[in-house]
């Protein structure tokens, strides 16, 4: 059992930067898959970046790559995504998931972080 509370959303102007983090408690995600999902109002919810703890390995989506940077520090039970070169469709709503890297590969969502690109 995971609990997800997610922060660091806001109003930033193009171009700017914002960090998000996602703070668990429960179950240790250490165990867990962590990954950033958003929402745009009208669009489908659509996957960002994904850290696999037990490889070190990430994965972004090609509209982000090279601008964002997903980021854990399991001491502090924390994932973080750094947003850099912020454009205003990267607008939407920000979800933490944790995904168990075992089966049943249950799912744990964050209820999820505003950020929006705007002038």
């Amino acid at each position: 059992q995971v609990q997800l509370v997610e922060s660091g959303g806001g109003l930033v102007q193009p171009g700017g930067s914002l960090t998000l983090s996602c703070a668990a408690s429960g179950s240790s995600f250490s165990s867990y898959a962590m990954s950033w999902y958003r929402q745009a109002p009208g669009k489908e919810r659509e996957l960002v970046a994904t850290m696999i703890s037990t490889s070190g390995s990430t994965n972004y989506a090609d509209s982000v790559k090279g601008r964002f940077t997903i980021a854990r520090d399991n001491a502090k039970n924390t994932v973080y995504l750094q947003m850099n070169n912020l454009k205003p469709e990267d607008t939407g709503v920000y979800y933490c998931k944790a995904t168990m890297m075992i089966p049943p590969w249950r799912a744990y969502w964050g209820r999820g972080t505003q950020v929006t690109v705007a002038s």
